[in-house]
C-alpha cells in the first residue's frame, strides 16, 4: 500500500466518522424537542400510587405498637410498624377504565378493596404476639386519612396441677371451657387443651376478655408398682377449679384484657374400679360413641370405651353413681343410656339397649292471605331428583339442635322427601335430650311453633325414650313493614377508625339493627344491616320488640336470656307492631359495653 492510498483511507475514516457524529448529534437534538410531548401522555410514578397510613395502638393504654405486622387479607401489602406503631403503605391506584377493573377486588368473601363515591377504600389488618384483635374491627382505609388500628392484649390463664403439697401431677390432661353465646343463649363450650409439664404446671395464652371455666381430666396413675396384676389400680379423677368435683358448682373465672389468672388445682388420689356394660343388639352399628356423667356432679371428665369383641362397654371409675350413654354409629341411628353404681370391685350394670331414634311428625297449617307467591323446590340425591312446586316443602326449613351444655347427641332436621309426590314433614333419627328448635320460613313468618303445650320459639324441647312428641307450626304473611332510620352514624364514604370490616355486599353496613321480642311477645328476634344513608325499610313478623342499633354486629348478644337483656331495659327502642302495620322507627346508636 502506497502512502497516497494510505492518505487517501484516512481521510475517507475521518470522513465517515465525522459524518456518524453529526447524526448522533441530529438524533439527541430530534429526541430532546419531543420529550416534553412523551412526557404529557404519561403520569407522574406519584398520580398512579396513593399513601395508606396509619397507627396500631394498645387498646388499653393507647400507646402504640411497634413492630406490629399489617396486612391486607389478601397478603399482596403488608409492613411493620416503627417504633410509635405507625405504618405506611404505597398501593397502586385503580384502573380508570371500567373495563379494565369494576373497582373491587374480593379475597375468601372479604372485599380488600373498593371503589365507591371517587374513593378507594382498603382493608387491613395487624398482629403481633401477646396481643389480638377484635375480629369485628377490621380497618377501612383511604389514601389522606389516618386510620387507627387497636389490638387487645392477650390474657393468661396459667397454674399448676397438685396432686400432693410438693409434688406436680405430670402429663395431665387440662381443657379451658370459654362462655360463649350460641342461638342468643349462653353456654360453656370447649375452648383450648393444655398438658402439664413435669412440675404440673399449664398455660392458656391467647385469650380475649370473656368468662372461663378449667377443669382436669381423669388420669390413671401408672406407677408399674401400683399396676402390678392384681393390684388396686388408683387414679385422679376429674376436678374443676378451685378443687370442686361439680362442674356447675366450679368458679368462673372473669378474665378481662390483658389479665393474667394464677389457677392451681389440687387432685385428690382415689382407687378406680373395673366396669363392664353389656350392650344389647349392636349388630347394625360400626361402633358406639360412649359419654360418662357423674349423676351427683354433672359434666365432663369421665371416659369409657366400647369393646366390639365383647360386646360391651368396659373401663375404670372411681366410687360414684353415673349415668352412661351411647350412640350407635351406622345406617341407622340408636342410642341407649344405663345407670351404674361403683361400690367397689368390679361393677357390672344392667344391659343398656340401643333403641332407634324417635321420629317426630311436623304438621304445618297455613294462614296466607296472598296468593300470588310462587316458588318451587328441588331435592336431588344419589338415585332420585323431586321438584315440588307448593307446600310446606317449598319454603320451611326445621332443625333440631342441642340445648344442654355438654350433650354428646347431635343435630337432627326434616327428612328429604322419599318420593315425587311425598309432602310428609317428617324428623328422624331423633336422640332423646333437649333440644332448641329452629323453625325457618322463606314466605311470610312462624306465627307460632308448639309441642303440646311447649312454646318452641322461645322453650326447649324435651325429648325422652319411647315418648311420642309432634311438632305442630303455624305460617302467616300479615308482616308489619318498619321503615327505620338511624342518627349518629358516622359517613362510611369516610371511614372512622371503628368502621366494620367490608361485607359481601356492596355498601358496608354502618349500623345492626337487632329486634329483640319482649317476654310474652308473639315476636320473633331478627337482624337487619342498615348502611351510612341511615335509612332502611322491613318487613317482621308482628310483636312487641326491643329494638338496639349498634354500630358493630353483636355476635354475642343473648337475646334469649331474659336475666342478661336486662342490661338494655334503659336502651334501645320499645316497638309494637301489629299485623299488616306500617310503622316509622327512629334510633340512636346504643352504647356498647365493650
Amino acid at each position: 500500500m502506497t502512502r497516497t492510498d494510505r492518505i487517501s483511507r484516512t481521510s475517507s475514516t475521518s470522513l465517515s466518522t465525522k459524518a456518524s457524529t453529526a447524526c448522533t448529534v441530529l438524533l439527541i437534538f430530534f429526541f430532546a424537542s419531543y420529550r416534553p410531548v412523551i412526557a404529557q401522555n404519561v403520569q407522574p410514578e406519584a398520580a398512579q400510587t396513593e399513601t395508606i397510613q396509619g397507627t396500631v395502638v394498645n387498646e388499653l393504654t393507647g400507646e402504640g405498637i411497634g413492630r406490629a405486622l399489617v396486612y391486607s387479607p389478601d397478603n399482596r401489602f403488608a409492613t411493620l410498624t416503627d417504633g410509635q406503631g405507625h405504618f405506611e403503605f404505597i398501593v397502586p391506584k385503580p384502573k380508570e377504565s371500567p373495563a379494565e377493573d369494576n373497582g373491587e377486588f374480593v379475597f375468601r368473601g372479604i372485599r380488600t378493596r373498593m371503589t365507591r363515591g371517587g374513593q378507594t377504600f382498603y382493608s387491613f389488618s395487624a398482629r403481633k404476639p401477646g396481643f389480638l384483635e377484635d375480629p369485628s374491627n377490621n380497618v377501612q382505609a383511604v389514601s389522606g386519612t389516618d386510620r387507627t388500628i387497636r389490638l387487645i392484649p392477650e390474657a393468661i390463664i396459667k397454674g399448676r396441677v397438685i396432686s400432693s403439697e410438693t409434688e406436680g401431677a405430670t402429663g395431665i390432661n387440662i381443657q379451658l371451657f370459654a362462655r360463649q353465646v350460641q342461638d342468643g343463649m349462653p353456654r360453656w363450650v370447649r375452648s383450648q387443651a393444655a398438658t402439664a409439664n413435669s412440675n404440673g404446671e399449664f398455660r392458656f395464652a391467647d385469650l380475649m376478655p370473656g368468662t372461663y371455666k378449667i377443669m382436669t381430666q381423669e388420669l390413671l396413675d401408672t406407677d408399674p408398682v401400683v399396676m402390678a396384676p392384681g393390684s388396686q389400680i388408683y387414679g385422679f379423677p376429674p376436678i374443676c377449679f378451685p378443687g370442686v368435683r361439680d362442674f356447675a358448682s366450679g368458679a368462673p373465672i372473669q378474665l378481662t384484657a390483658g389479665q393474667t389468672f394464677q389457677a392451681d388445682i389440687p387432685l385428690a388420689r382415689q382407687p378406680y374400679f373395673p366396669v363392664q356394660i353389656p350392650v344389647t343388639n349392636p349388630a347394625d352399628s360400626n361402633g358406639l360413641k360412649v359419654s360418662v356423667a357423674a349423676q351427683s356432679h354433672p359434666g365432663p371428665g369421665y371416659s369409657l370405651g366400647y369393646n366390639p369383641a365383647t360386646q360391651r362397654i368396659e373401663g375404670l371409675l372411681p366410687r360414684g353413681s353415673y349415668l352412661v350413654e351411647a350412640t350407635a354409629f351406622g345406617p341407622t341411628m340408636a342410642s341407649g343410656s344405663v345407670t351404674l353404681s361403683v361400690a367397689g370391685k368390679s361393677s357390672d350394670a344392667a344391659p343398656l339397649a340401643l333403641v332407634p331414634g324417635l321420629q317426630i311428625p311436623v304438621n304445618v297449617r297455613e294462614e296466607f292471605t296472598s296468593t300470588n307467591w310462587n316458588r318451587s323446590s328441588s331435592f336431588t340425591g344419589p338415585r332420585f331428583s323431586y321438584t315440588f312446586n307448593g307446600g310446606p316443602r317449598t319454603y320451611l326449613d326445621i332443625t333440631l339442635t342441642p340445648a344442654d351444655d355438654f350433650a354428646e347427641h347431635g343435630s337432627a332436621s326434616l327428612r328429604p322427601p322419599r318420593s315425587r309426590g311425598d309432602n310428609t314433614l317428617v324428623i328422624d333419627g331423633v336422640e332423646p335430650g333437649r333440644y332448641r328448635v329452629h323453625v325457618n320460613t322463606s314466605h311470610g313468618y312462624v306465627a307460632s311453633a308448639t309441642s303440646g303445650s311447649v312454646d318452641l320459639l322461645r322453650e326447649p324441647l324435651a325429648i325422652s325414650t319411647g315418648s311420642h312428641t309432634q311438632i305442630d307450626v303455624t305460617v302467616r304473611d300479615d308482616l308489619a313493614k318498619v321503615e327505620v332510620t338511624v342518627a349518629g352514624l358516622h359517613n362510611s364514604s369516610l371511614g372512622s377508625s371503628e368502621t366494620p370490616s367490608f361485607s359481601p355486599v356492596a355498601v358496608s353496613p354502618s349500623a345492626h339493627i337487632y329486634w329483640v321480642p319482649l317476654p310474652d311477645s308473639p315476636g320473633q328476634f331478627q337482624e337487619s344491616e342498615i348502611s351510612s344513608e341511615g335509612q332502611f325499610s322491613t318487613e317482621i313478623a308482628p310483636g312487641t320488640y326491643r329494638v338496639l342499633a349498634f354500630e358493630r354486629r353483636q355476635n354475642s348478644l343473648p337475646y334469649r336470656d331474659v336475666e342478661a337483656m336486662r342490661a338494655y331495659e334503659t336502651q334501645g327502642q320499645v316497638v309494637h307492631l301489629t299485623a299488616g302495620q306500617t310503622q316509622h322507627v327512629e334510633l340512636q346508636l346504643t352504647q356498647e359495653s365493650n
